[in-house]
């Protein structure tokens, strides 16, 4: 699904990243672990190209998203991000929240096929090949309705439903990430990239959204999630990369890396992680 070939990234003279490879299948759920400052979080924005690279490939759907030619807001779609800091607008309800950007390709889309018929429409006027027009079956009524459906159902998901009218500023750390979570699910994602989506939560709170990623990667959702949470990789992860300055340190099925971890520098950070 996605392939990752000589991956670096530069900050001026600081190399963040460096050289790295590696692939992710349909289906995989990969934690990736290691200490701060490592790169665990620039290589999961490099993913989908948030931070450019300074040098190689990210080959999605058999496309490389590195390569500037590319329509990357179109890959976008397909690969759902959640932050550290949920990043809901304020000023915008719950509902609202999870209906933006569905709503906003839906009716963009619309507007596409339109224009295209009214060109349609000249061309066939000069032509005696007569190309038939796109079938328009929806309003923006219709493709609103219909979002906001899909959005009330994704909150009824997460017991949620009761809050689609209120504002983000009224909900806890807990409830603010699952809605983050579904709103990245509306877009119905072929992978989701989670950033540390625990770490600025409350201890009481890290529970229930680490239980929706849970459920969703029982599911069979493809998942790249960066994390502090060691049991939660060795309970969920498929694959475990851990990073050491800005490398790829070792890439080990979980029950392997946690009970006979190869590499020192992967020995020593779990021997810190244990002792904490």
């Amino acid at each position: 699904m996605i392939e990752v070939v000589n991956l670096s990234l530069n900050y001026g003279d600081l190399k963040v990243l460096k050289d790295i490879s590696f692939t992710i299948e349909q289906g995989e759920k990969i934690a990736i672990i290691g200490p701060s400052g490592s790169g665990k979080s620039t290589l999961l924005r490099c993913l989908n190209c948030m931070e450019e690279p300074s040098s190689g490939s990210i080959i999605f759907e058999g496309d490389d998203i590195a390569d500037s030619s590319v329509d990357l807001n179109l890959h976008r779609r397909s690969m759902g991000m959640v932050f550290q800091q949920f990043n809901l607008f304020n000023n915008k309800t719950v509902i609202d929240n999870i209906m933006m950007a569905p709503l906003h390709i839906g009716l963009h889309n619309l507007r596409k096929m339109k224009w295209q018929n009214i060109l349609l429409k000249l061309r066939n006027l000069f032509s005696k090949e007569k190309k038939p027009l796109n079938e328009i079956s929806s309003t923006p009524a219709q493709i609103k309705a219909e979002i906001k459906d899909s959005a009330m159902s994704l909150l009824r998901r997460i017991g949620l439903e009761d809050k689609k009218d209120v504002y983000p500023s009224t909900l806890s750390g807990g409830e603010k990430q699952r809605i983050a979570i579904v709103r990245a699910l509306a877009m119905n994602p072929k992978v989701m990239l989670f950033d540390e989506p625990t770490s600025s939560l409350d201890p009481e709170m890290v529970g229930e959204v680490l239980d929706l990623i849970r459920v969703l990667a029982d599911e069979g959702m493809t998942m790249v999630i960066v994390t502090h949470e060691m049991g939660f990789a060795k309970e969920v992860a498929t694959r475990v990369l851990f990073m050491d300055d800005g490398r790829i340190a070792e890439d080990s099925p979980p029950e392997k890396l946690f009970s006979d971890p190869q590499n020192p520098r992967t020995k020593e950070f779990l021997s810190k992680v244990k002792a904490l």
